[in-house]
């Protein structure tokens, strides 16, 4: 394709879908709110811009095929922050993609947004909203415009409902776990799909212990290879006890499911920052 665009460059799973997102267009244009990236890839141009400004996200977007939208605050936050960066920012990001005539919005969504099912539940791309905090009721919104946007105006969408893509650190990541492989692999399946319509994927690699069903979504053509058993019997080990009576152990969005909302979810995780450098 001629422009691809992807919001959210400077973040850690942004740092991993750059390059090869680069070598499927033209031209990337990668974009977030940092003054900058660093070094470039080839055929790629950053440029600063608020998500919450639909002006900026008009020309942004403008002359692109698709975006590929991970911007917004990946984490649980008061509502006065997750209001303009994630449900605002999702309405510009959508709205442009009409005005612009994009074929196609890949979204980061998340199993936050049915992150209060219960964990024993093997919940498929069709389970109801049942968000854990004010972010995953913003993957709710976004999920929602994205099927509204689909019915009424013909943009296309894939949400992946990504369950954990970093390091695996604790036992639910032996089911949660998306290798950086697997997602750039989910990604452009994504992008490559030959019709997409509205569609939800969850974003989760090949584990034994996977709590979700993809079946609905397997005519993407997304196939995960890695699986988080390999790390089981060291996690296993080191861990406490699960917990009946926590919501964290027991739902699908672990400690988002038990912390208060506008509190930190990912304060309680082992997450290494490992994001990729040019």
């Amino acid at each position: 394709m001629k422009k691809l665009v992807l919001t959210g460059a400077a973040g850690r799973l942004g740092s991993y879908l750059r390059e090869p997102l680069s070598k499927l267009c033209n031209e990337l244009v990668t974009s977030d709110l940092a003054e900058g990236i660093g070094k470039l890839y080839p055929g790629e141009r950053y440029v600063r811009a608020d998500l919450a400004d639909l002006a900026a996200m008009l020309k942004l977007l403008q002359g692109a095929d698709m975006v590929v939208h991970f911007g917004a605050i990946g984490d649980e936050a008061p509502w006065d922050q997750i209001l303009p960066a994630n449900i605002v920012g999702a309405y510009n990001i959508w709205e442009a993609a009409y005005q612009n005539k994009l074929r196609r919005v890949v979204y980061a969504s998340s199993i936050h947004a049915v992150g209060m099912h219960p964990k024993n539940h093997f919940i498929g791309t069709d389970a109801p909203h049942r968000p854990d905090t004010f972010y995953g009721l913003a993957k709710c919104f976004a999920e929602d415009l994205a099927s509204l946007y689909w019915d009424k105006r013909g943009v296309e969408s894939v949400c992946m409902r990504i369950l954990s893509a970093a390091q695996v650190g604790n036992p639910r990541a032996l089911g949660s776990w998306l290798s950086y492989d697997d997602l750039i692999h989910l990604v452009t399946r994504a992008i490559d799909t030959p019709v997409a319509g509205f569609t939800v994927v969850y974003g989760v690699s090949n584990n034994d212990r996977a709590p979700v069903d993809n079946a609905k979504a397997a005519f993407l053509g997304y196939r995960p290879k890695d699986n988080a058993e390999q790390f089981a019997a060291r996690i296993l080990a080191e861990a406490d006890p699960v917990n009946p009576q926590d919501p964290g152990d027991m739902c699908h969005g672990g400690p988002f499911a038990s912390i208060p909302l506008g509190e930190s979810g990912i304060a309680k995780l082992k997450i290494v920052d490992d994001k990729k450098t040019t």
